[in-house]
């Protein structure tokens, strides 16, 4: 049976204080929507249905890249009325998964225990069992079968004790919802088409509800205002963290640790306080990663030790280097194996041979460096002319003095050396040096300056 997933996104998201709709702000470094997307993904989804509002337009470009249906709600009248804007694109046959655009975090298992359990039945929700239900659709049985959702502010007492929600995530039969639909009714306190009337439609069909918990507590938390989306925040990564200590990976406080994104590991894999995983990052086997980086997007071969409040971004690492600390790979940055970049040194669109150093103060930008060259403190790579950039080549076993600027293009041979504080604009012949600095003058018995007296 196909299934086809409807997004609700229309919500504006007022609590947030934000110009930025509530489905667009950021969990984990992605939007909202976009998690529930990647969900709806995993489980192939026949086609999505994203349901927007305010806005829309924004929503829309974020994700003009998805294979996504987009159906408007000019008017918010409620969940009801939201899914019945889908009507007209809505498969007669098959079944749908109705999800909320701000509860990000619901499983991939949890949708499919859903769509399981509700195969027989053409009906089925997620319901979560809480201490303190205040706020939320009391979750009504007889004889352990569900026959009513009451929202809270329709409850009475007796139904205001009950501990088990809805928690909005349904599971439906496309033919019933084509039925039910059109018949829902805003006769209650909020003057809303609520869509938990189709479970009294359904009862009253002879059907049963089917229901299932999430794994995971967290996963159908909703997002209304900042402070529940840095407590969600924690929650996920607390859960990323433990999947990977589970994994193998070494997590010095998994309390300060954020994955936003994905991340392929070796073994012993060691990550201190506050780094920052983005993008798609690869840590090859007994990779050290301080306290305080940023790793985006970049592949760091085995045995490499990154030192503190490092940031990489869009860089290849190879084995066993020392990078750092308050190192900077920008994008383009390919490091060899053996490779030393040290304190404050910037790489950015340059690769860097096998065992080749550039310990302090050094900006390498459009360079190609051999093997074992040695960049001194201060070295500098003049790639731009203000309209253009230039690249610098400098061979294997080159030697560059410290405080020296290399305005390119310029290639500095095999085995050259190049004096401090030269400022080179001519190739340099292999096994030479070359030298460029001005005369030092000395004048004795020196007086300096004195202040005036006032």
């Amino acid at each position: 049976m196909s299934t086809s997933v409807i997004i609700l996104a229309a919500g504006k998201g007022t609590r947030m204080r934000s110009t930025l709709p509530k489905v667009l702000q950021p969990l984990a470094g992605r939007p909202l929507l976009k998690h529930v997307i990647e969900t709806a993904k995993k489980l192939n989804a026949k086609n999505i249905i994203t349901i927007f509002g305010h806005g829309g337009p924004l929503v829309q470009q974020a994700f003009s890249e998805e294979n996504v249906q987009w159906v408007e709600q000019a008017e918010q009248l409620g969940t009801g009325h939201a899914v019945k804007m889908t009507l007209p694109v809505l498969p007669q046959d098959g079944v749908s998964l109705i999800l909320s655009g701000d509860v990000p975090c619901v499983t991939q298992d949890t949708l499919q225990r859903l769509l399981d359990a509700s195969t027989q039945t053409g009906i089925g929700i997620v319901t979560l069992t809480v201490d303190d239900a205040t706020g939320y659709g009391r979750i009504v049985r007889k004889n352990g079968q569900i026959q009513a959702i009451v929202e809270h502010k329709d409850a009475n007492d007796e139904q205001r004790q009950i501990k088990e929600f809805n928690t909005g995530i349904y599971c439906v039969n496309n033919a019933k919802l084509h039925q039910w639909l059109p018949q829902l009714s805003n006769e209650n306190a909020q003057g809303e088409y609520y869509l938990t009337d189709i479970i009294a439609m359904a009862i009253a069909d002879g059907l049963d509800v089917a229901s299932v918990e999430p794994t995971l507590a967290f996963e159908v938390e909703g997002v209304n205002d900042r402070i529940q989306l840095a407590a969600l925040e924690r929650e996920f990564q607390q859960d990323q963290a433990k999947k990977l200590m589970q994994q193998g990976v070494h997590l010095i406080d998994p309390s300060r640790f954020d994955l936003r994104g994905h991340l392929t590991f070796g073994q012993d894999v060691r990550i201190d306080i506050n780094v920052i995983i983005e993008g798609d990052c690869e840590l090859g086997d007994h990779v050290e990663i301080g306290a305080g980086c940023i790793i985006k997007n970049t592949k760091i071969a085995a045995g490499t030790k990154v030192q503190p409040y490092s940031i990489f971004d869009n860089a290849v690492v190879g084995a066993d280097a020392q990078i750092g600390p308050f190192a900077r790979l920008r994008p383009g940055a390919k490091l060899a194996n053996d490779v030393h970049i040290g304190n404050f040194v910037e790489v950015k669109n340059s690769s860097i041979g096998i065992g080749s150093k550039a310990n302090h103060f050094s900006y390498l930008g459009d360079a190609e460096i051999g093997a074992g060259s040695n960049i001194g403190a201060g070295t500098i790579t003049c790639n731009y002319d203000g309209a253009n950039k230039f690249k610098t080549i400098i061979g294997d076993a080159a030697f560059i003095g410290s405080n020296s600027s290399l305005v390119a293009p310029v290639h500095i041979g095999h085995g050259a050396t190049v004096g401090a504080g030269s400022v080179i604009t001519r190739d340099v012949a292999e096994n030479s040096l070359a030298f460029e600095r001005s005369k030092q003058v000395a004048k004795e018995n020196y007086q300096r300056p004195q202040k005036l007296k006032k």
